[in-house]
This record gives structure tokens, sequence and C-alpha cells, in this order.
């Protein structure tokens, strides 16, 4: 073969190689459905490195105070984590006995672990909050030295937009509601979509249009092993779960 024959079905296979559709695992607030471990808690995050998941997806709040704190609910164990000071927020206890963690404390564990990290900002009542919050972020990730490990989710259309503004270029940023098509979220900037499965099974198409656009694909929250075998076959690039081993082993089998 010379060398010009050579090269074309080098750059054959590399494109067949490219078009082959990664699957992920992303672990849901952490790996929490173990001993020891609660939801978003440092010890979460840490399991879920420990099982080698491509993300451990966590949540994030502003503080009246403009602090940042991990947790998933608006109200936990009594605390509105939006309308509390950051001095309140982490004085709650979570379920295995750490504290509520603020960012900070959440990235700094982070720093000595692999594991990507999927931030997700919640809505917050206004577009300044967020604005606040996703400055707040961006920051706080750039001077951690983390901007290669974080990817940023969101329920919050001002947010998305905020996070595709502010984030370096490249950085991924999906969307969550799961009412935008793949052309619309291409338009915005976005990495994909990250939509409950079930929005998935409505529009089964969307996912090899997300692959045609150069999008990846992500799906939550998948526990069910028929759920994680439908999303398999149809080629999603990852899921996001509150039963990581369970579909680590589901994968290995495929």
């Amino acid at each position: 073969m010379n060398l010009k024959k050579l090269f074309f079905a080098s750059a054959l296979l590399f494109a067949a190689c490219g078009t082959i559709q990664a699957q992920e695992v992303i672990a849901h607030r952490g790996f929490w459905t173990i001993s020891g471990s609660a939801q978003n808690s440092l010890a979460a995050l840490v399991k879920a490195d420990s099982i080698h998941c491509y993300g451990s997806e966590f949540d994030v709040w502003l503080t009246t105070d403009n602090q940042l704190v991990v947790n998933h609910d608006a109200t936990f164990k009594g605390v509105t984590m939006q309308d509390a000071t950051a001095k309140v927020c982490t004085a709650v206890q979570l379920d295995n006995g750490e504290q509520l963690p603020t960012l900070q404390q959440y990235l700094d564990k982070a720093k000595s672990l692999k594991t990507r990290l999927i931030l997700e900002l919640k809505a917050h009542k206004t577009p300044e909050q967020e604005t606040r919050a996703v400055e707040g972020i961006v920051k706080m990730i750039r001077n951690m030295g983390l901007e290669s490990r974080t990817e940023y989710i969101t329920f919050s259309k001002h947010a998305t937009k905020e996070f595709i503004r502010l984030a370096p270029k490249g950085t991924p940023v999906y969307y969550l509601t799961g009412d935008l098509t793949p052309k619309e979220l291409k338009a915005w900037g976005c990495a994909g979509p990250d939509y409950h499965f079930s929005v998935f099974q409505k529009h089964p198409e969307w996912i090899k249009e997300c692959h045609e656009l150069g999008m990846k694909v992500n799906a939550w929250t998948v526990n069910k092993a028929k759920d994680m075998e439908w999303l398999i076959s149809q080629g999603v690039d990852f899921a996001t779960t509150n039963e990581p081993v369970a579909l680590k082993a589901i994968l290995k089998k495929k």
C-alpha cells in the first residue's frame, strides 16, 4: 500500500472511530446510596471518585451574603438556602453527620480527586441572583485550577446563557428543562441537552440529531435497569444515576 492509500485508510478509520459514542456514568448528587454517605456530601464526592465515575453531580445555591453553598433542596431541614446566610446554611447537618459544605470546601476536596465536577446551579428567584452566582462560580473554579474538569448544568435559561457567556470558551454547558430542541440548544452554544430520560423516550430522534450537530447527550435520573439499557441502546453519551454501580455493571456487559 503506497503512502497516499495508507493515509486515506487511516483517515477513514479515524472518522469511523470518531462516530462511536462513549457512554459514561455520572453519580447523581455524588455516590450517596452507600453507608457513610449522604446527598451532596464530601463523602459522596469521594465515593463517586473511588468507583471511577466520569463525573459527580452536585447542586449550588447563592446565599443572602453572596456565598456559595452545596445542597439540592431549596429548603433543607428548615433552612431556605437563598434566603439565609452561609453561616446558617452550613450549620445544617447532613444525614451522614457532615456539615452542609460551602462550594469552596467542596472544591478543596475535589482538588485531590479525578472525577469531573458536574456543577448544577439551582434556579434562583431573580436573574440578578443567578448572574452573581455564575460570576462567583466561574471565578472560584478558575482560581482553584479546576476549569478543565468542570461542566455546568442548570434548569434556568438565564443561568445557561450566563455560563456560556462567562465560562471559558469550550466549557461544556448543558440545559436541563427539556423544552428546547437540539437546534435551539446549538444556537445558544450549549454542549447539548441534559434532559430527563422520559424526554428522550418521547423524542428519541433528538439523540441522533444532537450527534449530527456535534453535541453530547446526557439523561437523568436513570435508576432502573430497563431505562439504562434503553438509553445505552440509543447511544446517549452520559447517564446520571443514583445507582452508579448498577449502571457500570450494565455497561460492562455491553
